[in-house]
């Protein structure tokens, strides 16, 4: 806008929105229930837009070395976290320790576009103004339906049970054949019916538009034109105008919404980046906007667009579609995350096809135009209101004045280079140039590559810089945009699928082929994948059963598989090449946070560097001559992205592929594959519609909020609806709703009801269960005591009640959560799970609230859940044994915490063992097996046996064992072995999942002896430097009869059969 524009603005107008009559902003418009003491604050310029980290913050960044005059500061905050590998993957765990401490944050607001409220004819009301009352219908109407009944059966046919239209009719025939015997009438007529009352559905209706495109350029001979020149395209679109009003006015998002750009800082001053309108870009962007006075005082709505390629069908003809999504950087990135129509449908994008010209430039070139041409038509109806504000209904209710600007692009790379006109190969973000990628340099902009087309020839420009010069990108109709800079970051296709899976797990098992003969090779790759599925079931991760072996990866596969791979392939590779592996998977976790500060993005750029250093073991073993990597390469931009634009979760493909099930696999599926993509238009908008009828009657009071699960009076607000009661085959999943505690609860169902002492003995097969339960009513009846005594320890009489699982809630924002960022996920101990043995998950236990990370926290295998009641209070517990962690640091290669099992004696033939509270208890911990170096596995075992009898082979971390065993009558276990009998005869004390001391016998037939010669011998048998070695491992145990070890008699106990495999 140039000055003259600036001075015929209206003084009056001026007088109205201009900072010094505003209420310095309306901060319950930014940030209503995280701010503290919030302070807003002008600035003049782009250098000076960012508050200065405080003196001594060693982890500052150079943007943040500025004033700071418009800080204020909070609380205390907690940044205490824990898990098995030292990443920090998760928010800090000393929030789930101390149930809901959240740290407390300052926040700045821009005071120019500050999102103030006005009425609907963009007058400015007080900041306190209610409200405006809505025009809506009574409150018993419920049109188009004809009662809440009628409503919830169409969104149940149509949208819950996605019932077939033949169904539809058969069911509405039944019902109206009952119905007609008393005067009644089937809801519905028919389908049609039906259909069309959900068409005619006022609220949520987006009509689907169209418009044609074909090719317009030069030609050759007229018997000489390919076909694809006459090609007409179709353009299927919804007009993104009245998408971002749907958007804006949905009051399901009330709360969830960042009406102004901000900056936060925690109670340390340090800069914290989460949500999107907490990055720098959303703020330098308002600066500009508001270089034009006529948007003071308008709110910001940054225009998030996303579109991926999907096969829907491989067995049809047109399998393929191109869908595009649009969000607002406004709503916050949890909602965004968490499929509450945050991310809606904009059209379908034409993809053109032509086989015999596929690799002809001018087909090429085609194809990236028409797709830019095709987003441009798409956006017409924005373009005044990308610098003209437009009255709008926010979620609050209240209207504002809003001015659109086009965000972030969500899309995998070949999407990326499509949109930045770049040639593949090259990087969108920088001019380093394709066979030089390991380089940092300068940033790649529209205005560079304006200004270098202006100097050399298409292919110069092509072959020297990697533009496409001869493509007008999408954002040349929009202002304040630049395609390269729009480019976003994402964790899916860049980080899991591209860097892990795609490079580093397909170059390990280059190596390792290039290492060893075929044969050799082709058996290692085997261990690999049976370690790989020996991994101990977790909730929520996928398992492996037949390790890596199949065809079709998907995201979840790729983010279950990293981790467990890091423990897998130790021993088999060197151990460079495991720190390599370490360092990108420390980074991929922090990239995966919720919330960044100075300090995860100083840990990002060590882990990226430590990344660099070690990945050289494949340019020095030969598998890579070089790194230029476009994917990997992009990990140099991530933490200058993560300034821009917030946490990169929510700009994440994964978010744009989740919705591909909703908005075209579905659907399509749905169709008659006849016109499949017509259907699919009418299918999203009946859906849409659907939605935003049940936002419509939950705000007018017709409907009440879905509804959470309850298990008790404590757990009201603990436990998501999709961890209902009676459906403890969960393993858990995000929660959504606020004010949600964190905690561990016992489930509802009950295994064993008020079983006395004796019998849960023998239940439990804890001969000592009585003892422990004494000792853990004593201390929760005297929590300050420091010792028991058995004549203080009060007399245990009660019933005892034995529950299946527990139900964890706690933060983890690196993982797909609830909208708070909590995740609740099952711990299990049960004897047995999904028709085989029992499983008993292992816990974090919070032992010490001040100490740091996992210094603070024991890990422990849960026995069994109890509960019980004692002078009318109710107590739930957890008996479980423990492990011992080895050494106060993770280990040096894999940066993983190595645990052993803790044992009561020093024969180590007994485990430690104890009950402890619930309130103790944090959330589940994933173990996995230290295997050893090079240690083939014996065949037959299952994860079942992974916590109990795989561990490290290390003289110094066990002890001789005494002699336990004489001799027993149980039949004989052939050896598999080759070598000589001494090595065979090192054999480790094993226990059974259960934890109980076990009676070892070993029967081993030798094959270097006569067949017919069977050996029965001890332990005592063992030399003594030979406690334990790899190749030892237990197999399945077997409950047997009683054995009789020497002094006395024991009760009936566990007895392992063990297999030797010495190799």
């Amino acid at each position: 806008m140039d000055s003259s524009d600036e001075e015929m603005v209206d003084e009056s107008w001026w007088d109205r929105w201009s900072p010094k009559n505003s209420d310095a902003g309306d901060s319950d418009a930014g940030e209503e229930n995280h701010s503290t003491g919030c302070q807003c604050r002008s600035h003049e310029s782009d250098s000076s837009h960012e508050p200065q980290t405080p003196d001594g913050d060693e982890g500052a960044d150079e943007d943040e070395n500025r004033s700071s005059s418009g800080r204020s500061q909070a609380g205390p905050s907690g940044s205490r976290r824990a898990t098995v590998e030292e990443v920090e993957d998760e928010d800090d765990i000393s929030s789930m320790s101390s149930r809901n401490a959240r740290s407390r944050t300052s926040k700045t607001y821009h005071t120019l576009l500050n999102a103030k409220k006005c009425d609907a004819e963009g007058n400015p009301i007080s900041r306190h103004a209610p409200p405006p009352p809505r025009d809506d219908p009574e409150q018993t109407d419920w049109s188009p339906y004809d009662s809440r009944t009628h409503f919830e059966l169409a969104e149940f046919l149509y949208k819950e049970n996605q019932m077939s239209a033949g169904n539809i009719d058969k069911l509405l025939n039944l019902w109206g054949q009952h119905a007609a015997s008393t005067g009644g009438s089937a809801p519905f007529q028919s389908h049609k019916d039906l259909y069309e009352t959900i068409d005619s559905t006022p609220v949520g209706d987006v009509p689907w538009q169209s418009f044609t495109l074909k090719y317009d350029g030069p030609r050759p001979d007229k018997d000489a034109t390919p076909a694809w020149m006459d090609d007409t395209h179709v353009v299927w679109f919804r007009d993104p105008r009245e998408l971002l009003r749907n958007l804006l006015s949905n009051t399901d998002f009330d709360g969830e919404f960042d009406y102004v750009p901000f900056q936060e800082y925690d109670n340390n001053g340090k800069h914290r980046y989460q949500d999107f309108m907490s990055g720098n870009w959303a703020w330098r962007q308002a600066d500009e906007i508001a270089k034009d006075l006529r948007t003071l005082g308008a709110m910001f709505v940054p225009i998030i667009l996303g579109s991926d390629k999907t096969t829907v069908s491989v067995g049809t003809g047109q399998n393929e579609y191109w869908p595009i999504y649009l969000s607002i950087g406004n709503i916050r990135n949890n909602v965004r995350r968490a499929h509450r129509d945050g991310l809606v449908l904009l059209g379908f994008l034409p993809i053109a096809k032509n086989k015999r010209h596929a690799d002809s430039d001018a087909f090429r070139n085609f194809r990236r135009q028409l797709s830019h041409t095709s987003i441009s038509g798409m956006l017409k109806s924005l373009r005044a209101a990308f610098t003209t504000p437009e009255i709008n209904r926010c979620p609050d209710g209240h209207f504002r004045r809003t001015i659109y600007g086009a965000g972030p692009y969500i899309g995998d790379y070949p999407e990326q280079c499509m949109l930045s006109c770049l040639v593949q190969g090259w990087c969108p973000k920088c001019m380093a140039t394709s066979k030089d990628l390991e380089q940092d340099a300068v940033s790649r902009t529209q205005k560079l590559a304006d200004e270098l087309a202006q100097f050399h020839e298409l292919g110069e420009l092509w072959s020297r810089f990697g533009i496409v010069g001869d493509i007008v990108p999408f954002t040349a109709d929009i202002p304040r945009a630049d395609i390269n800079e729009l480019i976003s970051p994402d964790i899916l296709h860049q980080l899991i699928k591209g860097c892990f899976k795609d490079h580093l797990v397909t170059w390990i098992e280059e190596l390792i082929r290039s290492l060893h003969p075929k044969p050799e090779a082709d058996r290692i790759l085997d261990e690999i994948d049976y370690r790989i599925s020996l991994a101990a079931p977790f909730a929520g991760v996928r398992r492996f059963p037949k390790g890596r072996g199949f065809k079709q990866w998907t995201g979840d596969d790729s983010k279950a598989l990293m981790k467990i791979y890091l423990a897998a392939i130790e021993g088999f590779v060197p151990d460079e090449v495991v720190r390599t592996l370490r360092a990108f998977i420390e980074f991929c976790y922090l990239a995966r946070r919720d919330i960044h500060d100075s300090t995860s993005i100083a840990q990002m750029d060590q882990a990226l560097a430590d990344f660099h250093q070690h990945r050289k073991i494949f340019l020095e073993l030969g598998i890579r001559s070089d790194f230029n990597l476009p994917r990997q390469h992009s990990t140099r931009h991530w933490t200058k992205l993560i300034r821009e634009y917030g946490a990169p979760n929510g700009l994440c493909s994964s978010i744009t592929e989740s919705k591909h099930i909703k908005a075209v696999k579905k659907p399509w599926r749905r169709s008659n594959r006849y016109k499949a993509l017509e259907q699919m238009l009418y299918i999203n908008q009946r859906l849409d519609k659907l939605s935003a009828a049940r936002v419509d009657f939950v705000r007018r009071g017709m409907l009440e909020r879905p509804k959470r699960s309850r298990q008790s009076a404590a757990a009201d607000k603990a436990v998501a609806a999709a961890v209902a009661a009676g459906n403890w085959d969960q393993d858990g999943g995000p929660v959504e709703g606020h004010d949600i505690p964190t905690e561990v609860l016992l489930s509802t169902s009950i295994s064993h009801r008020k079983v006395d002492i004796n019998q849960l003995a023998i239940t439990l097969a804890q001969d000592n269960i009585a003892t422990l339960l004494q000792d853990f009513l004593f201390y929760q009846l005297h929590p300050e005591a420091t010792s028991t005594a058995m004549n203080t320890l009060p007399d245990f009489t009660e019933h005892v009640s034995v529950h299946p699982s527990a139900i964890a809630v706690f933060h983890a924002p690196s993982d797909l959560c609830g909208t708070q960022g909590l995740l609740s996920e099952r711990i299990r101990a049960v004897p047995s799970w999904q028709e085989g043995a029992g499983r008993y998950d292992c816990i974090f236990v919070e032992t010490d609230t001040n100490a740091p990370g996992m210094l603070g926290l024991d890990v422990a295998q849960v026995k069994a859940f109890l509960s019980f009641k004692h002078r009318s209070q109710v107590f739930n517990c957890a008996l479980v044994s423990w492990f011992s962690r080895l050494g106060e640091k993770p280990d040096d290669t894999t940066r993983m915490w190595m645990l052993e099992a803790a044992f009561e004696d020093d024969n180590e033939t007994r485990r430690y063992c104890s009950v402890i509270s619930m309130d103790s208890v944090v959330r589940a911990a994933h173990l996995m097996p230290i295997f050893g170096n090079a240690n083939f596995l014996p065949k037959g075992l299952t994860p079942n046996h992974t916590l109990t009898t795989i561990f490290r082979a290390s003289n110094s971390r066990f002890k001789a064992r005494a002699p336990q065993v004489i001799s027993s009558t149980q039949p004989h276990v052939p050896l598999s072995a080759r070598g000589d009998v001494e090595c065979a005869l090192a054999l480790a004390l094993g226990y059974s999942p259960m934890g109980d001391r076990c009676v070892v016998v070993i029967k081993i037939h030798f094959a270097a002896l006569p067949p017919h010669l069977l050996a029965e011998l001890s332990l005592s048998h063992c030399p003594k430097h030979l406690a334990f070695i790899p190749h030892a491992r237990l197999l399945t145990p077997q409950y047997l009869t009683p054995a009789t070890t020497i002094g006395h008699a024991m009760p009936p106990t566990p007895l392992l059969h063990i297999i030797i495999s010495y190799i």
